[in-house]
């Protein structure tokens, strides 16, 4: 089989045929050895630094700096002193790791006020949180206990992949992106041939930033007599009156059957969360395949209990961070680049041809600039983009030198909308 590495993507080496697991390596490895040559790696860079708005990168034995888009740290936790210090007394006080599953002896007292803040962050109260390694499995975990070979999961097509992966065991529908009639004809003709009806959805979408239609979706779903759960990685601590997310916004807090999300981002931490009836969230505890055979959070988590509450002590992280997301997406729109629909800290430039694209991501890098380049499958084959996340500290000066580079690169390159 020969593949054109000129238009070829990371899907087309998923699976090969006749071609055995070291002979598919082997192509995969020239493919990456391909996209190096023409300055298109931008991926698994070697930071030198911590997360931050300029990171220390070293590429290709060339360790410098540069102003970073590449971070979902949105209010800069990561860095905050009072969070990193109360990470600090979580390992002097537990160590640094739990040594067991939670549920033969790695639950510890940490891990039930985690899941207390967080559902009480939310105002659940009367709901109980169950906290997993990662966001990712949060969602793949939960959802693969959760829905069977007897239940309908309904996904937006633009959810997040782990959702994609939660779903491998059950029956699985997918609607076009907030298409409410779509959703609405799915429910409707599968009204009564499933046992349970899941509907499926992000808060904010991780591509084109921009938000679901959650309340027009919830009374579908309520309409129908299913389910609904939402993720809400990127709104939570950007969005709301308060920080609370997506659902804030819709005044849909207490009103959704799931929530799941990530400590990873806004929390500056690691690990995932799915708040629930707390009837649904024992059958987790106890039946969750990640949680009965996989360690969950290490003792530094404690650092994650200070950043929930730094969302009201300190707002104004959440302040500076849409401070820097108007200015930045105005710059951009006023040198004519397609921002999308964006609503969120994360801001495409839609470029569309991808090879393009990387032509813009190494250019950026020559320019100290660290963005990604985001491709097929990622998104569809012609709307490769330009992918960036605005943090809070970013300053006007980060923002000002990447709207110059953008200005230079497309007198170069033509990108702007026609």
């Amino acid at each position: 089989m020969n593949i054109n590495f000129t238009t070829a993507t990371f899907r087309d080496f998923e699976n090969i045929p006749d071609y055995n697991i070291a002979q598919r390596a082997e192509i995969f490895y020239e493919f990456l050895e391909y996209m190096k040559s023409n300055g298109h790696m931008n991926y698994r860079l070697k930071n030198t630094t911590g997360t931050n708005s300029v990171v220390s990168v070293d590429i290709e034995n060339q360790n410098k700096e540069y102003v970073s888009f590449v971070s979902s740290d949105y209010l800069g936790f990561t860095q905050h002193p009072k969070v990193k210090q109360a990470a600090i007394e979580g390992i002097e006080k537990y160590g640094t790791g739990t040594g067991a599953t939670p549920l033969i002896g790695g639950y510890f007292d940490y891990h039930n006020r985690l899941e207390k803040k967080i559902s009480s962050f939310f105002g659940r109260t009367e709901d109980e949180a169950v906290v997993f390694t990662t966001g990712y499995t949060a969602n793949s975990a939960s959802l693969q206990c959760l829905m069977q070979k007897e239940d309908l999961a309904i996904l937006d097509m633009a959810v997040h992949a782990s959702m994609y992966e939660g779903c491998a065991f059950t029956n699985k529908k997918t609607f076009p992106h907030n298409n409410l009639e779509a959703l609405e004809h799915i429910l409707r003709t599968s009204e009564n041939l499933y046992r349970t009806k899941l509907v499926i959805i992000d808060g904010v979408y991780s591509q084109d930033g921009d938000t679901s239609y959650v309340n027009e979706i919830y009374d579908l779903v309520k309409k129908y007599n299913a389910f609904l759960m939402v993720d809400d990685v990127h709104g939570v601590g950007i969005l709301g009156e308060t920080g609370r997310g997506t659902l804030e916004e819709a005044n849909l807090l207490d009103k959704i059957d799931i929530i799941t999300g990530t400590f990873s981002k806004t929390f500056g931490s690691l690990g995932g969360y799915v708040i629930a009836d707390k009837k649904i969230a024992a059958l987790l505890r106890f039946q969750s395949r990640q949680q009965i055979f996989s360690a969950t959070a290490p003792p530094s988590s404690a650092g994650i209990i200070k950043a929930i509450d730094l969302i009201d002590e300190e707002p104004v992280w959440r302040e500076k961070l849409w401070s820097n997301i108007n200015y930045f997406k105005k710059g951009l729109d006023d040198l004519g680049l397609d921002t999308g629909i964006t609503r969120s800290a994360i801001i495409p430039v839609k470029i569309g041809d991808p090879h393009v694209t990387g032509d813009v991501g190494r250019l950026l890098i020559d320019r100290n600039i660290y963005t990604n380049p985001i491709l097929y499958p990622a998104v569809a084959r012609k709307d490769a983009r330009i992918r960036m996340s605005v943090m809070a500290r970013h300053e006007k000066e980060h923002l000002d030198k990447t709207l110059n580079a953008f200005e230079d690169i497309n007198k170069k390159l033509h990108i702007a909308k026609k």
